[in-house]
């Protein structure tokens, strides 16, 4: 069992870690829509008039999909700066570390392994199966996930 404090680091780490995972697909979406934009205003009129029709459309759909990706990356950092680091709850939850016998998640985003203090987390969507499978599951509870027995040691 960790400490309280160290607790309220871990979550305090993977959380900023999350952010800046967020913050790096916001600045990606936000460069590539603006280029999108860019090519589209830069599309010249040819002598083919359904040429240049037809790029500006291309540009004007790729700034769409990045406009897209931009807005679902907000709102996950909206997400995540509601989360707060030091609230301990009795079940898995939005927001929960979840230290188990087949290792260590953070159910908040999808954003993979993270590194906290040399050891292994993985922040894992609430949508993801595994992390389904652990809400409202309390410490000691056991679940099958792909045919292996999971036991929860801790949460907080």
């Amino acid at each position: 069992m960790k400490d309280p404090l160290d607790q309220i680091a871990i979550k305090q780490s993977l959380i900023e870690q999350c952010k800046a995972f967020v913050q790096q697909k916001i600045d990606v979406a936000e460069k590539l829509m603006n280029e999108a934009q860019e090519g589209a205003n830069n599309e010249t009129k040819s002598s083919a008039g359904d040429k240049y029709e037809t790029g500006r459309a291309m540009m004007h759909a790729e700034r769409d999909k990045n406009a897209q990706q931009l807005s679902e990356a907000m709102k996950i950092k909206m997400q995540l700066d509601r989360l707060k680091k030091a609230v301990h709850s009795e079940n898995v939850s939005f927001g929960s570390v979840v230290i188990t016998t087949y290792g260590n998640y953070f159910v908040a985003i999808s954003a993979g392994r993270v590194l906290v203090e040399g050891e292994k987390y993985f922040a894992i969507s609430p949508q993801a199966p595994l992390a389904k499978s652990f809400l409202g599951k309390i410490e000691g509870d056991v679940v099958e996930f792909n045919k292996q027995k999971i036991t929860i040691l801790e949460i907080f």
